[in-house]
């Protein structure tokens, strides 16, 4: 789905939505309390978020998966599979399985190391413990209380926020804010923090702020014509990605998050690029989406984290994986 315009701001159809909201709330408290966390034997790293939508994940994962792999970890890497038909749990074959059966954020994980697919987070991470990991890597599941977690990261959008700080449907906020950051471990704050975020959370609560560094690949240059897609999260950062990459961008369509592009719209998209003799240009998460024939011909946009505190996360890391720290939380 598409974040609808209102969730940015606290106008009068969030407000008639609180109700519908309050009861959404009160189910997510509720499920906490009833839970029972599965300790599954090995460390598991969660990487959530508060809002709907793309805050920057997978890229936190896929970071402090590298991270730790290149620290002689072996990891593995654990999501639902959302947009996927299968339900696991189901180590991730990029050549045998795509986004119809695992989805778009599973297949961008297994380029980077082992991924598993398991709607039930306990038989997955069991799965994974079962095939070698010595450490589970969560990409969401922030708000499933089942299994155990080591370490709760909660990833926030620098430039988007909490939005206009209300639950589903009337915001964007899977959860309040407050019971959120009361579960983590630590924040992730990603970008400018145009919304003076650092100053509003709990002085308790550790800190670590890193950016977005975008690669456009060798095929594109400073000033080429590209005509970009994305169906992410939040589509207008990734045409904002691609001004920032110093290209011309001639046009530009937006879809909504995971979403199946048809072969008609695609036909479509590769028709546009090439009237505007432009570079058609997408998201590693879209590119991942589309059929083998198609992701010849469009370009896609890498994407890493660059820490702005190495040795912040080195010592969280090292005090969790080493020391047997963990969170104050079921979630």
């Amino acid at each position: 789905m598409k974040a609808p315009g209102f969730w940015a701001e606290d106008g009068i159809l969030a407000r008639l939505l609180t109700p519908l909201a309050l009861v959404y709330a009160a189910a997510g408290a509720a499920r906490y309390r009833l839970a029972s966390p599965r300790d599954v034997g090995i460390p598991v790293i969660c990487v959530g978020n508060l809002v709907a939508g793309g805050a920057g994940k997978t890229p936190v994962a896929l970071s402090l998966g590298s991270r730790l792999s290149s620290a002689g970890r072996s990891i593995a890497f654990l999501t639902r599979g959302h947009g996927g038909s299968l339900v696991g749990p189901v180590q991730v074959q990029p050549g045998t399985h795509g986004p119809q059966e695992v989805g778009d954020e599973a297949l961008l994980l297994a380029e980077a190391g082992p991924s598993w697919v398991a709607r039930d987070r306990v038989a997955g991470a069991l799965a994974a413990r079962e095939a070698g990991a010595e450490l589970i890597i969560m990409d969401d599941g922030f708000q499933n209380p089942s299994l155990a977690k080591t370490l709760s990261l909660v990833v926030i959008d620098g430039g988007f926020g909490f939005g206009n700080r209300r639950v589903h449907p009337a915001g964007p906020l899977r959860e309040p804010v407050e019971s959120g950051l009361g579960r983590a471990d630590a924040a992730v704050l990603i970008g400018a923090d145009s919304n003076d975020l650092a100053a509003t959370l709990p002085r308790t609560l550790p800190l670590l702020r890193a950016d977005i560094v975008a690669d456009r690949g060798a095929r594109l240059k400073a000033g080429d014509r590209v005509f970009g897609f994305a169906g992410i999260g939040r589509p207008e950062k990734f045409r904002e990605t691609l001004g920032s990459l110093d290209l011309e961008v001639t046009g530009f369509e937006a879809f909504a998050d995971h979403h199946a592009f048809t072969t008609a719209e695609l036909d479509a998209l590769l028709a546009a690029a090439a009237r505007d003799n432009a570079t058609p240009i997408t998201t590693a998460k879209d590119h991942v989406r589309l059929p083998k024939p198609i992701q010849d011909k469009v370009e896609r946009v890498n994407i890493t984290l660059a820490w702005r505190d190495e040795a912040a996360l080195a010592a969280l890391l090292d005090r969790v994986l080493n020391h047997g720290d963990v969170n104050h939380g079921p979630g």
